[in-house]
């Protein structure tokens, strides 16, 4: 499971991207699609149009950083009903820990895909 301060600000761009982007075509989305600073320190969450892979573009200081999270089974819960225009969500860190571990976040319930070994 993925943890981060309850201060970090994590943007879900709405709209799938093509997971062949890396550092430079996330970093130009960011800034065109969704208006924001790449370099603000807030985390930029991508996925393709069948929500089985994620990225997550990521500032340090330093450097950009690239997260990427490919599922075996199964899809990421991710929001269907927003309003026309939308680009982009806000969410908390604790949502975004919740969607890589597998959460459904309409109801907070674990996906059908997900399964944790004892």
């Amino acid at each position: 499971m993925l943890s981060f301060a309850g201060s970090l600000k994590v943007f879900l761009a709405l709209e799938a991207c093509d997971m062949r982007k890396g550092f430079n075509g996330l970093h130009a989305l960011v800034t065109e699609r969704l208006g924001e600073d790449p370099r603000a320190g807030a985390l930029f969450v991508f996925t393709n149009r069948r929500r089985t892979r994620l990225k997550i573009l990521c500032w340090d200081g330093t450097g950009l950083w690239v997260l990427t999270k490919r599922l075996e089974q199964g899809t990421f819960s991710w929001p269907k009903h927003v309003p026309p225009q939308t680009t982009k969500l806000c969410l908390t860190p604790q949502a975004l820990a919740m969607l890589t571990d597998g959460v459904d976040l309409r109801g907070a319930k674990l996906r059908a895909w997900y399964e944790r070994e004892s």
